[in-house]
């Protein structure tokens, strides 16, 4: 038979330590996510929304898909872009990624 008492050590129980050993590092993380990963990111979403606002007809944009073309027409959430002679297609407002090269 096993003696208990002798299993928990010379001290008894176990001493916990202060609980700001513990959260001092969870929220030194929290704050270097933060600036590191968050902030950044939400800035330059920002910037895009920004940039899709001012989008405007005869610009020559690039969608995120690689197509470059020019804007002949634009509405809410779909924008008809000019790929070729005659060639025009629709692609929504949101996978516009930036300003395309001029030719």
């Amino acid at each position: 038979m096993v003696n208990w008492a002798y299993a928990a050590g010379p001290g008894g129980a176990p001493e916990s330590s202060p609980m700001w050993t513990f959260m001092a590092p969870m929220v030194l993380m929290v704050v270097i996510f933060y600036f590191l990963l968050i902030r950044p990111q939400q800035k330059k979403a920002k910037e895009h929304r920004q940039f899709l606002d001012n989008l405007k007809r005869g610009d020559r944009v690039i969608t995120t898909g690689g197509l470059c073309g020019e804007i002949t027409a634009i509405n809410d959430q779909i924008v008809t872009l000019e790929v070729a002679d005659k060639v025009r297609l629709e692609v929504g407002r949101p996978y516009i990624a930036g300003f395309a090269p001029k030719k």
